[in-house]
């Protein structure tokens, strides 16, 4: 359903960007008179059509080429003729030119005041109009997470608003390559007053990607004439992502705890390092998901909420005997789904208490758990990257490879067998 409303979206979408103007003539020859007959300008923009009557020429249907909605060039009254329709194409272009250059959206009926001399006020199109056109079709194409981060980068852009011009809002025609950089900036200069820490390169970096996918809806539609990213570089700063090696999960696999939300969030945590899932996918977690492969092994078969991607991914020992001691879980059974639902929020903080209680000195995370098995369960134990990009529902194998460290561990094994070899 959800690549139909893609699909859909994308149609829509080129509706909107065709925002372009043809100009053509005809003459209404049911109209002559006295064996002279009206001729109409047609105007299209935007896929909108219309029809202006010019008052000031009448031709004579013997110089009118109704085939090239033009008059013949072979006599001197067709000439004069197409010297006054080419002005009049020049006008119409002029006007459009000129309203695009205030700002404006250009329509038909804004072009047709401009051609008649019709001062009507009209608004030029704001940031506010952007985030609104680009919310409602975003909601429909993305998840719910994603869209809380856009949500985010909103907030932040408001505020650089209010601070460089002192509102809400401002008109598209402001942005030019300046207003990123100093947006830029702004983000690296934001001291947060909770408990968040200033941003780092890559956190600065998300916010200028959400925020150049919006400019560029702009650009499509044709709201601004230029896109201030051009030439803009955003860098990002490769970091390696937090993982727990063999002796950690360990640690935390076998430790038990009093406290049974302890236990509940241990086992969780467990069950992502063996299989992969992010925090969402295994909380949506159902039965029906687990089935029996034609190796005869129980498989996990569902899709990432994220990206829509299929993942299959056979089931480790180890996580399946946590499935099994869930199968009778109330709050599970109450939602239908394998595990009861927590959020990730809390979550995460139980791990911290987790981390504490087990010597782990590593600021562990759910999605600490995905990079486990990307890391430690799956391609330091020799499985093809090929295989943990496909078990991971990864649409690039780009997007694996930051996981493929050189460990220690595969170092001294590697080193291993060729000792073997040379002895």
């Amino acid at each position: 359903m959800k690549y139909h409303l893609i699909a859909s979206y994308q149609n829509k979408l080129n509706m909107k960007t065709t925002n372009r103007l043809s100009i053509h003539f005809k003459v209404r020859a049911e109209r002559e008179k006295d064996g002279k007959a009206p001729v109409y300008m047609g105007l299209t923009v935007n896929g909108s059509k219309s029809y202006l009557a010019l008052k000031s020429l009448q031709v004579n249907l013997i110089h009118w080429d109704i085939s090239r909605g033009c008059a013949y060039a072979n006599t001197k009254q067709g000439k004069k003729i197409n010297n006054y329709l080419d002005d009049l194409r020049l006008t119409v272009k002029e006007h459009y030119r000129q309203i695009e250059l205030k700002g404006y959206r250009v329509t038909i009926d804004l072009l047709k005041n401009a051609f008649f001399g019709i001062v009507k006020e009209e608004q030029p199109i704001t940031f506010a109009d952007l985030l609104s056109y680009h919310n409602e079709q975003a909601t429909t194409l993305l998840a719910e997470g994603t869209m809380r981060h856009y949500y985010v980068t909103q907030r932040y852009l408001i505020k650089f608003f209010q601070l460089k011009f002192n509102s809400d809002n401002i008109n598209l025609t402001d942005l030019d390559y300046k207003f990123i950089a100093d947006f830029e900036l702004f983000l690296y200069n934001h001291k947060p007053k909770d408990h968040q820490k200033p941003m780092d390169t890559n956190g600065v970096l998300k916010h200028l990607i959400r925020l150049k996918k919006m400019v560029n809806l702009a650009v499509n539609l044709k709201w601004i004439t230029s896109n201030p990213f051009a030439g803009f570089k955003m860098s990002r700063k490769t970091v390696d992502k937090e993982f727990l090696n063999e002796w950690e999960l360990k640690a935390v696999e076998n430790k038990y705890f009093e406290i049974s939300r302890l236990n509940l969030v241990k086992d969780m945590f467990i069950f992502a390092c063996y299989t992969g899932l992010a925090y969402i996918d295994m909380i949506n977690l159902k039965l029906e998901n687990i089935v029996t492969g034609s190796d005869g092994e129980k498989w996990i078969r569902t899709f990432r909420q994220k990206t829509l991607v299929p993942v299959n991914t056979p089931i480790l020992p180890n996580a399946l005997r946590i499935i099994e001691r869930y199968k009778e879980n109330i709050r599970a059974e109450a939602t239908g789904t394998i595990f009861p639902v927590i959020s990730n929020q809390k979550i995460n903080s139980y791990l911290k208490e987790i981390a504490d209680h087990t010597g782990v000195r590593k600021n562990i995370t759910f999605h600490v758990a995905r990079h486990t098995f990307a890391t430690t369960i799956t391609l330091s134990n020799g499985v093809p990257i090929e295989t943990v990009s496909k078990m991971l529902g990864h649409s690039k194998l780009a997007t694996t490879q930051i996981y493929a460290r050189v460990l220690e561990k595969k170092i001294s094994d590697d080193m291993a067998a060729l000792r073997a070899k040379l002895e």
